[in-house]
């Protein structure tokens, strides 16, 4: 069961890595141990090497300290090394996990977008395994600080107290700016990814919005968002760098105090000249962990935030319920009855298997609605009737058998960073002659004939080094290729001209000869070669038939078709 609290994430990430986290802590605490330890060798060895001018004594301290230099370095870089380790392993499971929850088949049950959805999987990932450093770090400055404040009370009682007192009270000071940090950073975090999603709509559909001449319109939306992010790392940075020139403040002026008290206490006579040096050598140590302590709640504030985005995803409900049914019928039949949802008002159809149907909608949103619902993408709380394939209702088969059996191409797809091999066949290596024939019936094989390096020809992301007409080539290639015992496509062909249109219709029935196809579509081309058209209009079929009668008794037919 994954945490559904940022709280829980946190505790989870100490407790999973426990081992090197354990390992790490206490290397690095040896680490400022030993740190605390080198003003103290210093001032001990003035007092009892240089201040006789004994020459032997004086080489065996310089031996010590140099011995103590070499283990806190060694403490240091194997303590670095487990924490580093316990950080990637942790920033990898939790990003691992993140990825899994939103690319789950049964899909994710959210308002974020997928910008805000990639920043949650990548930034604040990485924000949460930080923690991971502050727990030593915090360590650390605590046995440093104990430690400094044990040697000032041998020395004199009234140095190590106003250590034992001041350091407590420079940081409870400082806990109060805590809530305040969390709410800026979360604002921060939550500007920053609805900036990034919108940047990933806009170049996604930049051709789109270049021909409605809407790029302005677009700039000055991104912007607007842009800057309202902007303003909120600006909040969140100056919370925190007030935090910090508090905190660093308070903890100089603790060192100085103790400092000053040292060096009265030196004039006075009650301490040694070595005592004094380390003193004042403690005093300027102290700086280091008593600051980190003032400011590690701001940093706990930030993983705490991120924690708190992470929960949202890895907590949040899957939108499809289980299948239950494993199995289906080798060529099963697709029954629509009495559909209600979007603009559909009580659609019924039935596809017999192997048949091949147009389904033409005069009315997009007609269309939208079918192929979404085939999709899988609508749970069964949000529409009325039932989709049945052989017999079994959509939604009781598993997320993976429902696309095994019935693969729904939508009109927007998306290509990958790859070859054009890796986008059509996927990660399993296809047979090349069943390649190279998907990609002939989709007219896809222009794609690569003139390129030099064929089907390995490289695609960026998001297919952005083609054109439209190839991209829809190479996504129908992809779904051909998979040959479900029935396969619905969206508008396959309208970025295509008319003679290729009729090679691709011609292809794909060759191709879907003995299998079910479903082609929510307008094209002459490719109704032309279905075995049956049917008309749907004001969310319900209105008429059915070939395509040449249709053509010829239907006015409204030949005005949607044949315009």
């Amino acid at each position: 069961m994954p945490p559904t609290t940022g709280s829980r994430i946190l505790r989870r990430s100490i407790t999973r890595n426990r081992g090197r986290l354990a390992r790490g802590t206490g290397l690095i605490s040896l680490h400022q141990l030993a740190e605390a330890t080198v003003p103290v060798l210093i001032g001990v060895g003035i007092d009892r090497a240089v201040a006789p001018g004994d020459g032997t004594a004086l080489l065996l301290w310089v031996a010590a300290l140099g011995t103590l230099f070499v283990g806190l370095h060694l403490c240091y870089r194997f303590g670095a090394r487990q924490l580093m380790l316990a950080i990637a392993n942790e920033a990898y499971l939790l990003r691992g996990e993140l990825a899994a929850k939103i690319v789950h088949p049964r899909r994710l049950r959210t308002d974020l977008r997928a910008g805000e959805l990639l920043t949650v999987s990548s930034t604040d990932a990485d924000n949460v395994s930080y923690l991971l450093d502050y727990v030593p770090r915090i360590a650390g400055a605590i046995t440093a600080t104990a430690v400094s404040a044990a040697v000032l009370l041998v020395v004199d009682w009234r140095l190590g107290l106003v250590v034992l007192v001041g350091t407590p009270l420079v940081l409870v000071g400082m806990q109060f700016a805590g809530p305040l940090i969390t709410r800026r950073v979360t604002e921060q975090q939550e500007l920053a990814g609805k900036a990034t999603a919108l940047a990933t709509d806009l170049v996604s559909g930049v051709r789109p919005l270049r021909g409605l001449g809407a790029e302005r319109a677009a700039a000055r939306r991104y912007h607007d968002v842009s800057q309202a992010s902007l303003r909120a790392a600006l909040r969140a940075a100056g919370t925190q760098s007030r935090y910090l020139a508090f905190s660093t403040a308070g903890s100089a002026l603790l060192a100085c105090g103790v400092a000053v008290l040292a060096g009265w206490f030196a004039l006075d006579g009650r301490i040694s000249v070595g005592e004094f040096i380390m003193v004042i050598g403690l005093a300027q140590f102290l700086l280091e962990p008593i600051g980190l302590l003032a400011i590690v709640p701001s940093w706990v504030a930030e993983a705490r935030a991120s924690a708190d985005r992470a929960a949202l995803v890895l907590g949040a409900e899957l939108l499809l319920p289980p299948g239950a049914v494993q199995e289906q019928k080798p060529e099963p039949d697709l029954v629509l009855t009495a559909l209600r949802h979007g603009t559909l008002e009580g659609l019924d159809l039935t596809v017999h298997p192997g048949e091949f149907v147009g389904v033409v909608t005069p009315r997009s949103a007609d269309g939208e609605a079918i192929v979404r619902l085939l999709a899988g993408g609508v749970p069964p709380g949000e529409f009325e009737g039932s989709i049945l394939l052989g017999g079994v209702a959509l939604h009781d088969l598993e997320p993976a058998q429902a696309r095994a059996v019935m693969l729904v191409e939508p009109h927007q797809t998306d290509l990958f960073t790859g070859t054009v091999a890796a986008n059509v066949a996927g990660p399993s290596p296809a047979d090349r002659t069943r390649l190279l024939a998907a990609l002939a019936a989709s007219a896809a094989d222009e794609v690569v004939d003139g390129h030099p390096d064929g089907i390995d020809r490289h695609v960026a992301e998001r297919g952005a080094t083609l054109s439209g007409g190839q991209r829809q080539r190479l996504a129908l290639a992809r779904a051909l290729l998979a040959h479900p015992p029935i396969l619905v496509l969206h508008d396959p062909t309208t970025a295509v001209d008319a003679v290729t249109e009729q090679s691709i219709a011609r292809a794909v029935r060759a191709l879907r000869q003995e299998r079910t196809t479903v082609v929510v579509t307008s094209s002459p081309a490719i109704l032309a070669v279905a075995d049956r058209v049917v008309v749907v209009d004001d969310g319900r079929v209105t008429v059915e038939g070939g395509h040449a009668d249709l053509g010829a008794t239907h006015d409204d037919y030949r005005k949607v078709v044949l315009r």
